[in-house]
C-alpha cells in the first residue's frame, strides 16, 4: 500500500473515531439529563391550611402539580392513568396547571390538560400564578403527593423513572403499594421535569437540575 493510500486511511480512521465520540458524549450527556431529578418539594407533613380545594376525609387525596408546557409531564400523565386503572380504592384526585398571572385566557389549556382530563376521576384545575404549587410547596412539575384520610402526608415525589419516560419504575411501584395499603411510612421519591412557577425558577439557576418551559 502506497503511503498516500495509507495517510488517506489514517485520516479516515482518526475522522471515524472523532465522530465516534462525540457521538458517545452527546449520548451520556442525554442520559445524565434524563436521570438527573428536579429540586424535591418542600411538601408539609399534614394537608396544608392555604388549600383552596378540599382533602377528602374518607380516603386518599392525590395531588398532582403540572406546567401545561412542560414535555416531560406526558409520562407523567400516562403513568397517573395507568396507576388509577390499577387503583381498586377510589382516590380523590386533583392535577393543578400553572397559570401565570399575564397568561391570555386558556394558556394553559394544552394538550396535557386534555389528557389529565380524560382521566376517569381526575378533577383538573388551573393554579393561577402557581399559588397552590406555592401553598403545597411543589416546584417541579409532575410533582405529585398522596394525602390520607387524616391529612397526613404519605407520598411526594415523581411517578416516573427519568425525564419523559413512561413505564414501570420504583416510584410508581412505591406510590401503588400505598395506595394498596401495603406500605404506611412517607415515600419521597425524585421527580422528573420543568420548574414550575417564577419562584422555582430562582432555584433552577443556583441548582439546573430540571429545565425551564
Amino acid at each position: 500500500m502506497s503511503a498516500k493510500r495509507r495517510g488517506w486511511w489514517l485520516l479516515l480512521g482518526a475522522g471515524l473515531a472523532v465522530w465516534l465520540l462525540m457521538i458517545g458524549t452527546g449520548l451520556a450527556m442525554l442520559w445524565a439529563y434524563a436521570e438527573t431529578p428536579g429540586a424535591p418539594a418542600a411538601a408539609h407533613a399534614t394537608w396544608p391550611a392555604g388549600a383552596t380545594f378540599t382533602r377528602d376525609a374518607r380516603g386518599p387525596t392525590l395531588v398532582l402539580f403540572l406546567h401545561p408546557q412542560c414535555p416531560c409531564s406526558r409520562a407523567t400523565i400516562a403513568e397517573l392513568a395507568r396507576l388509577l386503572a390499577g387503583t381498586k380504592d377510589s382516590v380523590t384526585t386533583y392535577a393543578l396547571f400553572y397559570r401565570p398571572a399575564d397568561a391570555a385566557a386558556g394558556w394553559e389549556r394544552t394538550d396535557l390538560w386534555d389528557a389529565a382530563a380524560a382521566i376517569p376521576g381526575v378533577r383538573v384545575m388551573s393554579d393561577e400564578r402557581g399559588a397552590q404549587a406555592r401553598v403545597f410547596g411543589a416546584l417541579v412539575s409532575g410533582e405529585t403527593m398522596l394525602y390520607g384520610d387524616t391529612g397526613s402526608l404519605l407520598f411526594s415525589g415523581g411517578i416516573t423513572g427519568a425525564r419523559g419516560h413512561e413505564g414501570d419504575n420504583p416510584s410508581r411501584t412505591a406510590l401503588t403499594s400505598m395506595l394498596a395499603g401495603h406500605r404506611t411510612d412517607t415515600i419521597r421519591t425524585p421527580v422528573f421535569g420543568c420548574y414550575l412557577h417564577a419562584e422555582a425558577d430562582l432555584v433552577a439557576k443556583s441548582s439546573p437540575r430540571a429545565e425551564r418551559p
